[in-house]
């Protein structure tokens, strides 16, 4: 989360009147967390208090919900108190107990908050929404449980063998919330049928520079190719040891490798269901599993690494790691339109000079916004169920975005459509029609001017 914070929205309601103010005052103990613990000298009282506060209303939150859902027959109620129940019977205590082994360190601090804050953003947006009919579980179809069990003991058994670390898990149901610098390896392996069976492996930075610059012998204090090499090599092996537990994959063969931003990672996350979803705290670092599989193949996030390119594709993703972490960091820009074909070739024309996130939904350009603050909202006007305008009123309707550039994406100027945003104070328009270089330069003109 770093320098992003967030507030109670309207939209986040889903008509139940105790459910709603339970998740207003979770969101607003949350923001405050965030804001206090940038004071390093404070930082240790205000999380100590902070998370009492913290759990016990979302203790009570989880309590009051479950009351609700069995009042009403709700049918993924199950699920539903499943997902409470790994929150408060195993995130928040392991979470506590980094806390207080490491002394409210301000790697422990930031796994907290980035957690929690991902894990209650998520929740909310699906499934709390779920509830009411307002959007689908994304838990659905899990591994059954004596195969989740399974399959996190083999992972701490290779944990344990490979770096000798006595990891624990923090989450069962890991939902692509972001902790620390990470690094993010995605696999996809394919049968003859077509199917895939997905894979994405996520280290924390420190995690990779303190076990494999053991390996190595040596200490470091950044990733290099060799140790990205090494990695490559290493998960490839945890992989192959997994699937010796599991016999349904020995059909399938690795077709697809890359290494993704937490952009791309998420992007791809997201769209899909995960069978399983692990997060552990290695005590070195923090390391999350997540399997999707079987489902047809479709088109990755990332380059794929091949022999041929394996070293220029490394040293190009730690070239963008070291420029982000120096502040290098390029303008990024949400583009928000419901076709997978106008976000494809914005992301073409502007991914060279710009970090591009995507929406094809207002839901979910407000998660991206709450996660990933971008510098500029590129928002499609003609979109079904919720529209640009009825969108930049849910933007405007929240304090930390109120400010925010939006630029409409349009196929038509019209004079009414104009009128009606003005007071939402829309940063321009561009057609959808102009020739793709104009588009280009338009934005280009509206940072230049912005510096």
């Amino acid at each position: 989360m770093d320098n992003n914070q967030f507030k109670w929205q309207e939209r986040f309601n889903i008509g139940v009147d105790i459910i709603d103010k339970e998740h207003k005052k979770l969101f607003n103990i949350m923001n405050k967390l965030i804001t206090y613990s940038k004071d390093k000298e404070k930082s240790q009282w205000v999380c100590q208090e902070g998370i009492k506060y913290f759990k016990e209303h979302a203790m009570k939150h989880f309590a009051e919900e479950e009351v609700y859902m069995a009042s009403i027959s709700y049918q993924g109620f199950e699920m539903h108190r499943r997902l409470h129940d790994n929150f408060r019977k195993k995130t928040l205590p392991e979470m506590e107990r980094e806390l207080e082994a490491t002394n409210y360190s301000e790697d422990a601090v930031e796994h907290f908050l980035a957690v929690c804050a991902g894990w209650l953003i998520g929740h909310t947006l699906t499934e709390d929404q779920a509830m009411t009919g307002k959007s689908l579980s994304k838990w659905i179809g899990l591994l059954p449980e004596e195969e989740q069990a399974a399959m996190k003991q083999v992972i701490l058994q290779l944990l344990y063998e490979l770096f000798r670390l006595d990891a624990r898990v923090i989450s069962d149901s890991y939902g692509g919330e972001k902790f620390g610098k990470g690094i993010y390896y995605h696999l996809v392996y394919g049968s003859e049928k077509g199917e895939a069976w997905e894979v994405f492996l996520i280290f924390e930075e420190r995690l990779l520079l303190n076990t494999v610059g053991g390996v190595m012998g040596v200490e470091m204090d950044k990733l290099n190719t060799m140790t990205m090499n090494i990695t490559r090599y290493i998960a490839r092996q945890f992989l192959e040891r997994i699937r010796e537990h599991f016999p349904t994959t020995e059909v399938f063969e690795v077709k697809e490798e890359h290494l993704l931003t937490y952009d791309q990672f998420y992007k791809v996350y997201r769209r899909q269901t995960p069978q399983s979803s692990l997060l552990f705290d290695t005590g070195e670092g923090y390391f999350a599993f997540c399997v999707m599989a079987p489902h047809l193949l479709r088109a990755m996030e990332g380059t794929s690494i091949r022999p041929e390119n394996a070293m220029t594709e490394i040293k190009k993703y730690l070239k963008h790691n070291e420029a982000s972490e120096k502040g290098q960091k390029k303008n990024k820009i949400l583009v928000v339109d419901d076709s997978a074909v106008v976000l494809q070739s914005m992301k073409e024309m502007l991914g060279k000079d710009y970090d591009i996130m995507t929406a094809n939904s207002g839901v979910s350009a407000l998660r991206s916004m709450f996660l990933e603050r971008p510098d500029l909202v590129l928002l499609d006007y003609e979109m079904p169920v919720c529209d640009g305008r009825q969108v930049l009123e849910m933007i405007r309707s929240e304090k930390e975005f109120a400010d925010m550039p939006v630029i409409f994406l349009t196929g038509t100027v019209d004079k009414e459509r104009v009128t009606k945003v003005i007071a939402l104070k829309p940063a321009g328009y561009l057609l959808k029609t102009m020739e793709p270089e104009k588009i280009k330069e338009n934005i280009d003109d509206f940072f230049q001017k912005k510096s």
